[in-house]
């Protein structure tokens, strides 16, 4: 990236990619939830916010060009993303513990988002690396169309998280084992 004539185009396809990767995430845990009926829990629930809020700072990256200021809210968000799975880790370590939910490829998802949110943070110290050079630059850059897509589908997919969040635990807490949707489960609603 460096040695490209516009080197914060490069970073900003990284940045476009990342985010694009962290949407995807949020669109499997979410989807997931839905055809295997199997609603988050709190600390899931805290995963996907750290997603969410590392995902702003791509975004941050992608419309308004590479800062160290938006790579530390995704360090910051990753590692928030990293106590809580890993703790959830720890909850489900002991011999015999089956785990929360069901696994993707052997790996429960807050395996897999302990790896990613590791991911995360090594990108940040990465592309830190090689945009070191050009520091906070806060001026309003041309995003091209699969950039605006990127980060239309991650709000799109943002909401849909809340309002699966808010139809799973109303406006209080949710359950520390979920088995179903309070607002959908309601004998208001039936």
């Amino acid at each position: 990236m460096i040695f490209s004539p516009n080197p914060a185009r490069g970073s900003r396809f990284l940045n476009g990619l990342a985010l694009l990767g962290v949407t995807a995430v949020l669109i499997l845990a979410f989807v997931w939830q839905i055809v295997h009926d199997e609603p988050p829990c709190p600390l899931c629930l805290l995963q996907r916010v750290a997603f969410m809020l590392a995902g702003v700072g791509l975004l941050l990256n992608l419309r308004l060009g590479p800062s160290p200021m938006h790579y530390a809210m995704v360090i910051a968000a990753a590692l928030g993303g990293m106590l809580a799975s890993g703790r959830q880790v720890l909850l489900h370590i002991a011999p015999g513990d089956p785990g929360y939910g069901t696994t993707l490829l052997g790996l429960h998802f807050y395996t897999w988002s302990f790896i990613a949110f590791v991911a995360l943070i090594a990108f940040c110290v990465l592309m830190l690396s090689a945009d070191r050079k050009w520091g906070d630059s806060m001026l309003k850059k041309q995003v091209p169309l699969a950039g605006w897509v990127v980060m239309a589908l991650f709000f799109v997919i943002v909401l849909v998280n809340l309002g699966g969040t808010t139809l799973e635990c109303g406006f209080g807490p949710c359950p520390d084992n979920p088995t179903g949707y309070l607002w959908l489960d309601s004998p208001r609603l039936r």
